[in-house]
């Protein structure tokens, strides 16, 4: 039976130790508050410590990807990738831990399970379950610093209880080494997390199935080794750097063509597009200013990269399978690759449609379609996450009166800038539903909310006020907001993970704000200077 500790206070709780946990433990610090951080992990480093499987890294390039709040921090690290991966940046944030002393307020393998506001003492106590004991803990100020990707979603295939072999989800990989040599592997999704981890296991196994329900847009990294005189280029003048990516729609500064794509030529389109695709990342999608906006803008870059698709993959059919249609390019998330397409050239790698062939159950051998049984040693679920609202509702959050997070937001997530839920005073969550977010560089949109919320909480101090809370009005006007700005946009075109459409059950509602990052920052900026406009101060 877990043993249960006393219960402490603080001034304010933080669940979460990736990028925007550990620096808002950091900053609140400053201000003289004294923080408690909670995390389940054993280490620092929020999903980059749970995304280990082999091929895991970042989709923004390392300068952009790292923290801006320290110029001696920013002078001091070298990045070795242009494109970071997996173990670099765990140990980025381990870095960053030390070099600030934050490890003295984190309480690891600790995970939050509940959380109650008090209205007579207007602060939360949360409470946690640790590897041999329960504790309960209260703050004034709940910080929600959990990650938009965190909390992985295993489908519910009848039969995986029962599989002989190794089954493995990417999003909670093995610390130890997984070796597929010999063996025959399946990889069940073709996300993010799939496209990189497919062409490292195809290099290991003997046999390769994947299998795939929808193909999406895929485009190269050219992921190299960082110079030191590119690293020295940037850091001479780390601070425009900052600058141009802070006024750009998604934190990272991506140079836009002047003209419409539909005013530009054929030739020019094609050359302006394979220029992108050389270079490569997910620059590709600001080649143009409409590419966002307007379909048919959109369509000339879709049918760029299916011709690419057709170019790279030897077999005709197996082309066709991974070439997407139906949907805009960007309207489901852009991934950039290594190798992905190539990989299909293997005679060892074979491609599985599972729209056509469902997957019926996981059997003693393998997995069982409706046509067709596979037998192999391992299977691999990259399958994703339930993205932004899942690992809030993961947690017995209850607010005013003590109603439920779940039941609030059973018709979809609310929240008045993604930062506060009306009914859930002093809470605040970290790039959360209805923020940039996903649609944005997460480092710059987290780095952002955390100077609010730190602002936020200077001004209450000083003006001697105990709580906050968002008001109903001010919630709901920003919601229709954040709806209007995406219906302006390809991005509700799909049936993606920005609608929870991977989670049966979810409600189908548009997450992310669409309207970019300066646009959003200005709004919270404004909102602030106007007292804090859309809240209740007492």
């Amino acid at each position: 039976m877990a043993r249960r500790t006393p219960r402490a206070h603080y001034d304010a709780i933080i669940v979460g130790a990736g990028f925007g946990g550990l620096h808002m433990l950091h900053r609140l610090r400053g201000l003289g508050l004294t923080v408690r951080l909670f995390d389940a992990a054993d280490q620092v480093g929020g999903t980059w410590f749970w995304n280990r499987y082999p091929g895991a890294r970042c989709d923004f390039e390392s300068h952009d990807y790292s923290y801006e709040f320290d110029d001696q921090l920013q002078q001091d690290w070298t990045w070795s990738e242009r494109y970071p991966a997996q173990p670099e940046i765990l140990r980025y944030l381990n870095h960053v831990a030390d070099r600030f002393d934050l490890r003295t307020d984190i309480q690891l393998r600790t995970k939050v399970t509940s959380a109650q506001y008090a209205d007579d003492t207007e602060s939360w106590t949360v409470g946690t379950e640790g590897d041999d004991h329960t504790e309960t803990a209260s703050a004034q100020f709940l910080i929600m610093a959990t990650g938009a990707l965190s909390l992985p979603r295993l489908p519910d295939f009848p039969g995986i209880d029962r599989f002989a072999g190794r089954w493995y989800h990417t999003a909670n990989w093995p610390h130890e080494s997984v070796d597929f040599t010999g063996k025959k592997v399946a990889v069940i999704g073709t996300g993010s997390s799939g496209v990189q981890v497919i062409p490292r296991i195809a290099q290991q196994s003997e046999y390769l199935y994947v299998l795939q329900r929808t193909a999406g847009f895929i485009v190269p990294a050219h992921n190299r080794p960082l110079s030191l005189d590119e690293d020295d280029a940037i850091k001479s003048d780390y601070q425009a750097y900052r600058d141009r990516a802070r006024e750009s729609y998604l934190g990272v500064h991506f140079p836009t063509e002047d003209v419409s794509a539909l005013e530009a030529t054929p030739d020019e389109r094609t050359a302006a597009y394979e220029a992108r695709w050389q270079a490569g990342g997910s620059a590709i999608l600001a080649t143009y200013p409409d590419l966002p906006t307007d379909v048919r803008a959109n369509d000339t870059l879709a049918d760029f990269v299916r011709s690419k698709i057709a170019e790279l993959v030897v077999d005709d059919d197996t082309a066709k399978l991974l070439t997407p249609q139906g949907f805009p390019i960007g309207s489901k998330r852009l991934v950039v690759d290594t190798e992905y397409y190539p990989t299909f050239n293997r005679d060892t790698v074979e491609l599985i449609d599972v729209r056509a062939d469902p997957i019926e159950e996981i059997t003693e051998t393998g997995i069982r379609t409706s046509n067709t049984e596979y037998n192999v040693d391992a299977i691999v679920f990259a399958t994703g996450f339930d993205a932004l609202t899942g690992p809030l509702l993961n947690i017995d959050i209850r607010g005013t009166n003590g109603r439920t997070l779940t039941d609030k937001w059973s018709a979809g997530p609310t929240t008045y800038l993604g930062l506060a839920i009306a009914g859930f005073p002093n809470l605040f969550s970290i790039a959360g539903p209805g923020s940039p977010s996903v649609l944005s560089n997460v480092v710059r949109s987290t780095e952002q909310h955390v100077e609010w919320i730190a602002e936020l909480l200077q001004h209450m101090r000083e003006h001697g006020y105990r709580a906050i809370a968002a008001t109903p009005d001010a919630e709901q006007r920003w919601v229709d907001d954040v709806n209007d700005v995406a219906a302006a946009t390809v991005l509700t075109s799909a049936n993606s993970w920005y609608l929870g459409a991977n989670v049966p059950g979810k409600p189908r509602v548009f997450m992310p704000y669409a309207g970019g990052v300066p646009e959003y920052r200005r709004i919270c900026d404004d909102i602030a200077a106007d007292n804090y406009r859309g809240f209740v101060l007492s």
